[in-house]
């Protein structure tokens, strides 16, 4: 779908350029942003790994695993299925902080590490469902998900929400085109992811209980 709609954009926008004659105008921007999103490309490529080093070394260290400790409650709140133990903890971890530092980008990979432990967690759930449920016993490598579980269904839209306190990625935007206080947009993002946040838990929380009641 979203290529149709960048497909529609720039074929929209060529045709404009033709029928106003500004060609040349559409050639030049063209090359223009080519180039800026490299630029851009290689400035949010160094902010991802830096941020996405400290956390490899904050998980080294200890810390992170110090932060998932703090962030049980909330955690157990949102994700109380998944064993209080499990390394994927740490990930959601990871993932809930770089998020709230507004470092997209960053959060990325732990997502992906996080729905990458969340699969095996639903497989061994469905397995002992089946146990449970015709006493017959499933390998639960040999299960093949066919839909998302309730926890890959919360971490998806909470990161969709994102809760963001200090998103730096959209000040280092700002930043690079020259705005005259990149931060302005601090009070205005918190108080916007906040709502969003809000929002997202709650329907989580209900479609949830919705989904355990069936």
């Amino acid at each position: 779908m979203l290529n149709y709609l960048w497909g529609f954009m720039i074929l929209a926008g060529m045709g404009a350029g033709i029928v106003t004659g500004e060609v040349e105008a559409v050639s030049n921007a063209s090359v223009d942003s080519a180039g800026e999103a490299v630029n851009m490309a290689v400035t949010m490529l160094g902010i991802m790994s830096m941020w996405t080093g400290l956390i490899e070394v904050a998980r080294q260290a200890g810390l992170l695993d110090r932060m998932t400790r703090a962030l049980r409650p909330v955690l157990r709140f949102l994700f109380p299925r998944i064993p209080k133990e499990h390394r994927v903890n740490e990930y959601l971890t990871a993932n809930i902080l770089a998020n709230i530092l507004g470092l997209g980008w960053a959060a990325t990979p732990m997502g992906l590490k996080a729905m990458a432990e969340l699969a095996p967690l639903e497989r061994q759930r469905l397995a002992r469902r089946k146990w449970q449920e015709t006493g017959e016993q499933v390998d639960p490598d040999e299960i093949t998900l066919t839909k998302a579980s309730d926890e890959m269904c919360t971490f998806l839209v909470l990161n969709i929400s994102s809760l963001q306190v200090i998103p730096v990625s959209v000040i280092a935007y700002r930043a690079q085109y020259g705005a005259v206080n990149p931060a302005a947009i601090v009070v205005p993002g918190l108080i916007a992811t906040t709502v969003s946040t809000a929002v997202a838990v709650v329907f989580c929380r209900i479609m949830s209980r919705r989904g355990e009641r069936s």
